[in-house]
């Protein structure tokens, strides 16, 4: 199995190198990743500017390509020829904060395995649930083997088309991890303010700031089984249609649109 591996955080981040080292185990592993952070850079596609890719390493020696393009960039800049082989499954992460609930339409880590889905490619976005006042050096070794025993098991099935996996994994050690749970998106619940500031020459400029999201832990949702230390693992369609609603719109009063 060839395995394309990207983040949102940059080629040099350890959670990149943790995934590559645990998906080396399980197949060959193309690196992809952009050359710096784009976290919340949400799904994007790069047409205003050429895109360029240059040759490294990580910090182990693995060979990598490196692009100045988003995370969805990189994905797509691989499915569209740069990598020459076909490409079986691509890999995302390991972010070192969750990714649940809304947070998957502003994650760059969750929009490039959006853009395998979108190029007829399995996608699996990794994200580790750790507090963001962390004092030490974060541990990607737990994650990384749960990514691995995933990425095994997604292999032996055909994902349907259009969908990725998004995986949320506790901050714990492995042995305190309970389990895993099939989930669905849960309720996330920012805390978002506006920062107004003024330049050196008084004009304003803008921050949008506010407290760490936190999320409503119900039953069968990511942010539950988080809660409850749970590995949780979230099939995500590309069809975003609310069909359910579409039924009740047939009745609304539309006019005379159209003649």
């Amino acid at each position: 199995m060839h395995i394309l591996v990207t983040n949102d955080d940059g080629v040099t981040h350890p959670g990149l190198l943790a995934l590559v080292q645990s998906m080396q185990q399980v197949g060959e592993v193309t690196v992809l990743a952009p050359d710096r952070n784009w976290s919340a850079s949400g799904h994007v596609k790069t047409l205003h500017r050429p895109i360029r890719v240059r040759q490294t390493e990580l910090a182990d020696g693995t060979p990598a390509f490196t692009s100045d393009g988003a995370p969805s960039d990189c994905v797509a800049l691989a499915a569209l020829g740069f990598i020459e082989k076909p490409i079986d499954m691509v890999v995302s992460g390991i972010n070192p904060y969750a990714n649940m609930g809304d947070d998957v339409t502003y994650s760059g880590t969750v929009t490039a395995a959006m853009e395998a889905a979108i190029n007829g490619l399995p996608g699996i976005a990794f994200s580790l649930d750790s507090p963001l006042d962390f004092p030490g050096v974060k541990d990607f070794g737990p994650a990384a083997n749960i990514a691995g025993q995933i990425v095994k098991e997604a292999a032996k099935h055909e994902l349907p088309r259009n969908t990725l996996l998004n995986v949320n994994i506790p901050f714990l050690f492995l042995e305190d991890i309970k389990g895993l749970r099939v989930t669905r998106l849960g309720l996330r619940v920012y805390r978002n303010e506006l920062v107004r500031r003024d330049d050196p020459y008084g004009r304003p400029y803008y921050w949008i700031g506010g407290e760490a999201p936190t999320g409503v832990p119900e039953e069968g949702t990511d942010i539950g089984a988080m809660n409850d230390g749970y590995v949780s693992v979230t099939p995500i369609h590309m069809d975003m249609s609310a069909h359910d609603y579409m039924d009740e719109m047939q009745h609304w009063d539309w006019g005379n649109l159209g003649g």
